[in-house]
């Protein structure tokens, strides 16, 4: 992700581009460390993101606390698509000045004491639930090759459907207590030539599995 920033007569609009994911706190912090004295008003045009997971959060803190230290105006605006859906389940809305979607806070004026709220609560337990969200698709995306070779192997040995390679991965992973990723790679290393076996319960869950779904 790169930030561009455009600054005229003491207002700056920033403008990431890409995804914002881990680690572009600290590429916001490189901008907002580079701006030049005398910018009492920061605006964030989010048009040129596309996705965001829960680092974007933490980007609007980063903001925050840049807008809390130097008592400037911050304003968010042009949330579209998936960012805008992670906003909102965070319980903002992107079209408010950043003192209201945060901490809480006045604008050059002087900032606040910081307190912990009902609000504050609430939308740090969304943003763990988020979080949690988020690291099960990425979980589900990193597990979706090696499901996918096995499904590819079970169909190739037993002449089943790609459906019911699927059952059959599902079935072996609840009759063995087995997360369905282990089973699937157990049963892509055992295919190779030199690969070992799965061990005998996962054979036997996969053995009761197929009979059942056998075309």
């Amino acid at each position: 992700m790169v930030v561009e920033a455009r600054v005229t007569h003491g207002r700056a609009v920033l403008r990431p581009r890409g995804e914002l994911v881990h680690g572009c706190a600290r590429t916001l912090a490189r901008t907002l460390d580079e701006l030049p004295a005398g910018v009492r008003e920061i605006e964030l045009d989010m048009s040129g993101v596309h996705f965001m997971d829960t680092a974007g959060l933490a980007f609007l803190d980063l903001l925050d606390d840049h807008r809390y230290r130097h008592g400037v105006t911050v304003t968010t605006g042009n949330w579209r698509g998936q960012p805008r859906r992670i906003l909102e389940l965070a319980g903002l809305d992107g079209t408010e000045p950043l003192r209201s979607a945060a901490h809480g806070g006045a604008g050059p004026a002087g900032p606040p004491p910081r307190t912990t709220s009902a609000v504050a609560l609430e939308r740090a337990e969304r943003l763990r639930m988020l979080q949690e969200e988020v690291a099960q698709l990425r979980h589900a995306i990193a597990s979706r090759p090696v499901i996918d070779q096995a499904r590819g192997m079970l169909m190739a040995t037993h002449g089943c459907s790609s459906q019911e390679a699927w059952t059959i991965l599902r079935e072996t992973s609840q009759l063995s207590n087995t997360k369905l990723r282990t089973v699937a790679a157990m049963v892509t290393a055992g295919a190779g030539a030199d690969g070992a076996p799965p061990p005998p319960r996962i054979r036997t869950a996969l053995r009761t599995a197929v009979a059942r779904h056998r075309v």
